[in-house]
């Protein structure tokens, strides 16, 4: 199992020439981070979690040559803008796309992407299929277990997935003892720490930090950051040993 750590900021993280910030400015690539999207290559599958509005260009830089799924966590814009770039694997691959999202996300996608749904079509639309997510049910993706769990983004909830010994949550607030059983005995985590400040919707750092220290995991990456977090080397200096941030590009392997 091959990971890479498409993007790990938020919109708030993305270099912009109107910002003077140390870390918009910085010449660091550590602090050069696109919207959050991780690509997981299962050996038989290749799936990506979320895809925001930064998800082609993603794509081009990994040299990404294959895509079967497309998981997603939730409905908002820097997690689901990127849709329609999976056209190119459609065409070059003669595949149609699944797509795993709960019944909410569904909805939305069916908004803001309404030309993929509509009766009529026209050549050249991306294909996909649409699969029903349902948290507390697991699916299957050939060969492999997908263990869908429900955190909260402040009101609204949020998937995390856990795919064997890996575990991906992003934009969590809070998560309930239930979803916690779902994510105990996790080799690898990736949690999101958007800043160090108090937040009303996301992990700050400490608690990020605490999270990750209560599941124990032999490794923790750290996602979802923003300019307001800092650079990216003071940060890791004052870490924990098992604890790292994540970067774009970033590739492990379980």
């Amino acid at each position: 199992m091959k990971v890479t750590f498409l993007g790990t900021g938020t919109s708030q993280g993305v270099p912009v020439i109107a910002c003077n910030c140390e870390v918009c400015q910085s010449t660091d690539k550590h602090d050069n981070r696109l919207r959050t999207s991780i690509l997981i290559d299962l050996g038989d599958k290749t799936i990506v979690i979320d895809s925001g509005p930064d998800f082609r260009y993603q794509l081009l830089r990994e040299k990404v040559k294959d895509l079967d799924a497309v998981l997603f966590t939730h409905e908002h814009k820097d997690h689901i803008a990127g849709l329609d770039d999976i056209r190119p694997f459609n065409y070059l691959l003669h595949k149609v796309i699944d797509v795993y999202a709960t019944e909410r996300v569904q909805t939305a996608l069916k908004r803001e992407f309404y030309y993929i749904f509509a009766e009529t079509k026209y050549h050249g639309l991306p294909q996909i299929n649409l699969h029903t997510v349902k948290n507390g049910e697991d699916f299957k993706i050939g060969k492999n277990t997908i263990v869908p769990f429900e955190v909260m983004h402040h009101l609204l909830p949020i998937t995390g997935y856990r795919i064997r010994d890996f575990t991906y949550i992003t934009d969590a607030k809070t998560i309930s003892d239930v979803s916690f059983e779902k994510i105990k005995g996790t080799r690898v985590l990736v949690i999101n720490a958007l800043q160090k400040e108090s937040h009303i919707s996301h992990f700050t750092l400490n608690e990020a930090i605490d999270f990750a220290e209560k599941v124990g995991a032999e490794i923790t990456y750290l996602t979802h950051i923003s300019h307001n977090l800092g650079l990216h080397e003071d940060v890791e200096m004052n870490l924990p040993s098992n604890i790292r941030l994540a970067y774009d590009g970033l590739k492990i392997e379980l």
